[in-house]
C-alpha cells in the first residue's frame, strides 16, 4: 500500500513537473522540464491543496497570450505564449498602484496641473484641483484614468522618470524578468513590454493589500477632492465584475498595437485563480471561458509532501 502511494505522488509530482501544472515551482521563476532540476533544494509547504487536471480538452482562444495559475499553490493550470513580451496597455497603472502605495501615505494631497490634459481615458481631473493620493488610486484602479496615472508619478520627489526607475526597480524584485516599463499609463511605447507571466506574478502579490484588493472589486464610486469643489464619478472598465461567479477584479486595458487585455482573480468554493490575458480581440469572452474551463476541469487535492518525501527531506524539494 504504502508502495503504491509513493508511486502515485511521484507520478502526481512528475506531472507537475513536465506540463501546464508545477506547484510552488512556478513561484521561483523555474521553467517547467522533464529534465531533473539540478541546483539546490528550496522549501516546499509540508502541505497544499493541488489543482488535479480531469484532462479535458482545453479552449483554444484567439488570444496573442494568456495564463491561468492556482493562486495558493502557484501552479499553472493552462497557458499560451506565457513568456513572450507584449504591450501590456493599462495593465501598467497595477504597478503604478503599487509604487504609489510603496511612496505615498493615502493621505498625501496632490495638486493636479498638466494632469488634466490627459488623453485617452481619465477621470476629468481638473487644474489646480487638489486630490488625496488615496482618491487618484481609486481612479487610477477602478476608471483607469490616465490622468490619475501620470499625477501619482508627477508627485514623486525623484520627478517622472524616478517614478518609472521605481516601477522597474519593482518590477525585478518580483521576478518579472521580462518586463520593462517606460511610461505610467500603459500607452504605447516601444520597449514598454510585459509577458503573462510577469503580470500574474504582480497581479498575486497586488491583492495580497487590502486597499488593492478593495479598490478592484469595487464597481463604481464618486471620488471628491479636498476643497469639495470638484466630485468624480467612476465606474469600472471590467464587465465581468458583478456578472461572472466569484469574479473579485482586477485590471482591463486597451491600446490599437496591445488589443484588448484583461486581469482576473476569481473564488470559487475557496479556490482561488488568477487568469491574465494579451493581445485578445474578446478579453472578456475569453477571460470567461479560461475561468468556466478551470473550475470544471479541475478538482483541489490536500497533498502532504512528507508523506511521499519522508521525515529527512520534509519541507524540500529532492
Amino acid at each position: 500500500m504504502r508502495r503504491h502511494r509513493l508511486l502515485t505522488h511521484a507520478l502526481f509530482i512528475f506531472l507537475l513537473l513536465i506540463q501546464p501544472g508545477f506547484s510552488r515551482i512556478q513561484q521561483y521563476h523555474l521553467t517547467p522540464t522533464s529534465t531533473p532540476i539540478t541546483g539546490p533544494p528550496f522549501p516546499i509547504p509540508e502541505e497544499a491543496m493541488l489543482p488535479v487536471s480531469k484532462f479535458a480538452s482545453r479552449p483554444q482562444l484567439a488570444a496573442k497570450a494568456f495564463i491561468v495559475i492556482d493562486k495558493e499553490s502557484g501552479a499553472l493550470l493552462y497557458a499560451k505564449n506565457p513568456d513572450q513580451q507584449l504591450y501590456p496597455a493599462s495593465l501598467t497603472k497595477m504597478m503604478t498602484a503599487m509604487v504609489a502605495l510603496d511612496t505615498y501615505p493615502l493621505d498625501r494631497v496632490v495638486t493636479i496641473a498638466e494632469e488634466s490634459e490627459a488623453i485617452g481615458t481619465t477621470i476629468k481631473l481638473q487644474k489646480g484641483e487638489r486630490i488625496t493620493v488615496e482618491q487618484l488610486l481609486r481612479g487610477l484602479l477602478i476608471a483607469s484614468g490616465n490622468d490619475a496615472a501620470f499625477a501619482l508619478a508627477n508627485a514623486y520627489p525623484a520627478g517622472y522618470q524616478g517614478f518609472i526607475e521605481k516601477m522597474n526597480e519593482k518590477a525585478q524584485s518580483l521576478h518579472m524578468n521580462n518586463t520593462v516599463f517606460k511610461n505610467a499609463s500603459g500607452v504605447e511605447q516601444e520597449g514598454h513590454l510585459t509577458t503573462v507571466r510577469d503580470i500574474a506574478t504582480l497581479t498575486k502579490e497586488a491583492m495580497k493589500i487590502s486597499f488593492f484588493r478593495d479598490t478592484v472589486a469595487r464597481q463604481s464610486m464618486t471620488l471628491h477632492d479636498i476643497d469639495g469643489r470638484f466630485t468624480h464619478d467612476v465606474k469600472t472598465t471590467n464587465k465581468l465584475l458583478g456578472v461572472v461567479e466569484g469574479i473579485e477584479g482586477v485590471k482591463t486595458g486597451f491600446t490599437t498595437e496591445a488589443g484588448e487585455c484583461l486581469i482576473t482573480q476569481t473564488t470559487r468554493n475557496n479556490h482561488t485563480i488568477i487568469t491574465a490575458m494579451l493581445g485578445s480581440q474578446d478579453r472578456f469572452g475569453e477571460s470567461s471561458r479560461l475561468i468556466t474551463w478551470a473550475y470544471a476541469n479541475h478538482d483541489w487535492t490536500l497533498y502532504r509532501f512528507s508523506d511521499w518525501l519522508g521525515d529527512a527531506t520534509a519541507g524540500t524539494y529532492p
